[in-house]
């Protein structure tokens, strides 16, 4: 019953956080602490776990060709750094006041998007050259040292700078967070917690086939339905997760 609680928990959360450009940890990792899991090992087996993501969403935006070489190695430069260094103090630092604060700050995302109505609903490219481009790109470290500490919804952060500073459609931004973060920034989190920490394999086979699952089902939604549904559940998955962190 545990592994197919865990599987229907998975799929679901994998599938929002597919559409929404982030939030799978909103379900999945207090349902993995629910079920009987330290903090910590619930943490490394999430991030293990939510590799899958990635792997799903890409099999399915791959076929769109939605994603530049440069800018997506550009994501990478700068956020990788931030999540290992992020991965790594996380096991001796409390996070507890981090995690308000990101709560607030997340639901504060989702508000935003909200009262812009037309944010993210067509390309309009910026601050991809010279000192916007830097800036951008230190951006991404400090949400990478989040990614790589904090358990929920710093891939709404990545989506929405996507959109915000870079000028990206949500559509294309949610793409970009679901290949780069899913794969490679959570990849990275999820080893050096992983030769820092522990990790529970016994349950990692069927939470990364639902997360596999979930991450194709949620990225063929997002490109079906198109940036005002991505926009909508966006604001939806921010303002859960932002409340989550909270309380």
């Amino acid at each position: 019953m545990d592994q197919l609680l865990l599987l229907l928990i998975s799929f679901i959360a994998n599938l929002f956080s597919a559409f929404a450009g982030g939030g799978a940890g909103l379900i999945q990792l207090p349902a993995l602490i629910f079920l009987g899991l330290p903090f910590s090992i619930a943490l490394a087996t999430h991030k293990v776990a939510s590799v899958a993501l990635g792997v799903g969403a890409t099999l399915r935006h791959l076929r769109e060709d939605a994603l530049e070489r440069r800018f997506a190695i550009f994501i990478l430069v700068a956020g990788l750094p931030g999540v290992i260094l992020g991965a790594s103090l996380i096991l001796t630092v409390p996070d507890r006041m981090a995690e308000v604060a990101l709560g607030v700050l997340t639901i504060t995302l989702g508000l935003y998007s909200i009262f812009k109505r037309d944010l993210g609903l067509r390309v309009e490219e910026r601050n991809r050259h010279g000192s916007g481009q830097l800036r951008g790109g230190v951006v991404l470290f400090l949400i990478g040292i989040l990614n790589g500490s904090l358990t929920s919804g710093t891939g709404l952060f990545v989506t929405l700078w996507l959109v915000r500073w870079f000028g990206l459609d949500y559509k294309r931004a949610v793409a970009y967070t679901l290949i780069l973060v899913g794969m490679f920034w959570n990849g990275s989190g999820a080893v050096t917690l992983g030769i820092l920490g522990e990790i529970h394999w016994e349950w990692l086979p069927v939470l990364l086939l639902g997360s596999l699952l979930g991450g194709y089902a949620g990225a063929h939604l997002a490109i079906l339905k198109g940036n005002r549904w991505i926009k909508r559940v966006y604001e939806a998955v921010t303002i859960l997760v932002g409340i989550k962190l909270i309380f």
